[in-house]
């Protein structure tokens, strides 16, 4: 094991719990509700409205809600529920186990966190689960400008680690983003339960070589 190791984490699905495959799906639906349009109609609002991406541009958050609210009609008030709710809904709780693990790791591994994001997440989440006491540097897609799997996002997060692709252990969620990491020699593990990532770092750690995951070929 060369001498500069690295666990670098997702947030998302990973050090918090969420529902990625439904929770964006349902806060429109909800929000649509509330504003009395039919989901349809806030789509075409949205589309003609021509909104910044937030999750690869980093400055424009304010433009994006105050775009939102005048398409659909919010008041000061509602929108300031709605920005609320979308934080409660992507921050979801935190995965305290796997959190204090990887706070327990300190002297053994370093650790930092890759996470396609929102701009404003980086405020969210540090107020919520303090993430920069343990892990240094998180690296957000809205501030590197690129998402996973994309390649430049590892390898933008590399840079900043100051380590080679053999020397960082990456988990994630999702079996795209493990294997955009293995594209560019980032081994890694598609977390699934908290006991088997574990496992699956211990195992970097130790020096051995985890066995071919089943998804994304890339635990080796």
């Amino acid at each position: 094991m060369a001498d500069a190791t690295w666990v670098l984490f997702d947030i998302g699905g990973v050090l918090e719990v969420v529902d990625d495959d439904t929770w964006q799906e349902q806060w429109w639906q909800r929000w649509s509700d509330r504003a009395g349009l039919a989901r349809a109609e806030v789509d075409a609002r949205v589309d003609a409205a021509d909104l910044p991406r937030i999750d690869v541009t980093s400055g424009r958050a304010e433009e994006f809600w105050s775009g939102l609210a005048s398409a659909l009609e919010l008041d000061p008030d509602q929108l300031e529920a709605m920005r609320a709710d979308f934080w409660d809904e992507y921050c979801g709780t935190g995965n305290t186990e796997l959190i204090e693990y990887a706070r327990s790791l300190r002297g053994r591994a370093r650790t930092a966190i890759l996470s396609n994001s929102a701009d404003g997440a980086r405020e969210e989440e540090e107020r919520r689960f303090g993430l920069s006491e343990i892990f240094d540097p998180i690296c957000y897609s809205h501030e590197q400008g690129v998402n996973k799997p994309e390649p430049p996002a590892y390898l933008r997060a590399l840079e900043r680690l100051g380590a080679a692709s053999d020397e960082v252990f990456f988990i994630d969620d999702h079996a795209e983003a493990i294997a955009g990491a293995a594209a560019v020699g980032i081994r890694g593990v598609r977390h699934r339960d908290n006991a088997e990532t574990i496992a699956a770092i211990e195992d970097f750690l130790s020096g051995g070589v985890p066995a071919t995951g089943q998804d994304a070929g890339i635990r080796g």
